[in-house]
């Protein structure tokens, strides 16, 4: 799918054109595409003009909610197919999304794309070939990019994720020159589609799986011995685990997946918020 070019709008930013033009400024200056780049945007009395485009005013939009221009309105970016999938803003520029309302990316003290940049660092992706087990928004992919990888394969088996990431700016477009060929990504579920790759093809991996009640496959032990059985000796793994119900349930998720890891092959150690495997 085609990377979507136009304006994305919050309530906050519209309110800022209607503000400026209610002032009487001819020209709004900021952003509108979430924090990538600054423009002018072109103020007139019943629309506005972005790159040579015009658009009108938009009644009232949803608080927390990105919206695009579908042809005819400004439309939330969210889709419903048997769970509520939606971009949302935050106060970094990059944005997360959810899933029936659980944030999937951290957000709190840091932007979500920063957050990926020190994650990703931990497997000194330049040079390598990369998997990325689970590309939500492609936020591992692009600072793999950005750091010099050799090429990355990403797996993403939510077709409605897929396309938030055409609209979201800050996730990384395949077919883009800036992504020089470099980066694969495939609309399945890399559960079953590991099979299907070599022992030994990958250098490093990056795995950020949802939480273990909606995807417990890719925390078992069978999955982690086919992530052993991909990585070449002495490659890098991250996984991402969180502390999901350590307060409630007593439960030390990374600490289970270590154990679960080093028998699949690995040295482990707990890193950030997740743990740093090492194929032995």
């Amino acid at each position: 799918m085609s990377h979507y070019s136009g304006p994305l709008l919050t309530r906050p930013i519209v309110q800022a054109l209607q503000a400026a033009r209610d002032a009487g400024a001819g020209e709004w200056t900021g952003s509108l595409d979430l924090g990538v780049s600054r423009g002018n945007a072109l103020l007139l009395t019943d629309a506005w003009q972005w790159r040579d485009r015009r658009y009108p005013y938009p009644p009232a939009l949803k608080d927390r909610t990105i919206h695009y221009w579908d042809g005819e309105e400004f439309a939330p970016a969210a889709r419903y197919g048997g769970a509520l999938i939606k971009l949302v803003p935050t106060e970094w520029g990059a944005p997360t999304f959810e899933i029936d309302g659980i944030k999937m990316l951290p957000t709190a003290k840091v932007s979500p794309f920063e957050d990926a940049r020190r994650k990703v660092a931990l497997i000194e992706p330049r040079g390598k070939l990369v998997l990325d087990t689970c590309g939500g928004l492609g936020y591992f992919a692009a600072c793999c990019l950005e750091a010099g990888v050799a090429r990355i394969d990403s797996f993403e088996k939510n077709a409605d994720v897929l396309w938030l990431r055409t609209l979201n700016p800050w996730s990384p477009d395949p077919d883009a020159p800036a992504s020089g060929g470099r980066l694969k990504l495939s609309h399945a579920d890399v559960s079953q589609a590991i099979a299907q790759l070599a022992d030994a093809s990958m250098d490093a991996l990056l795995h950020d799986p949802p939480r273990f009640g909606i995807a417990g496959e890719l925390y078992s032990q069978a999955f982690y011995g086919q992530l052993a059985r991909v990585l070449r000796r002495g490659g890098r793994l991250f996984h991402y685990t969180g502390s999901p119900n350590k307060l409630t349930s007593g439960r030390d998720v990374p600490r289970e997946v270590a154990k679960r890891l080093e028998q699949a092959g690995f040295k482990t150690q707990l890193a950030l918020d997740g743990v740093l495997a090492v194929r032995k």
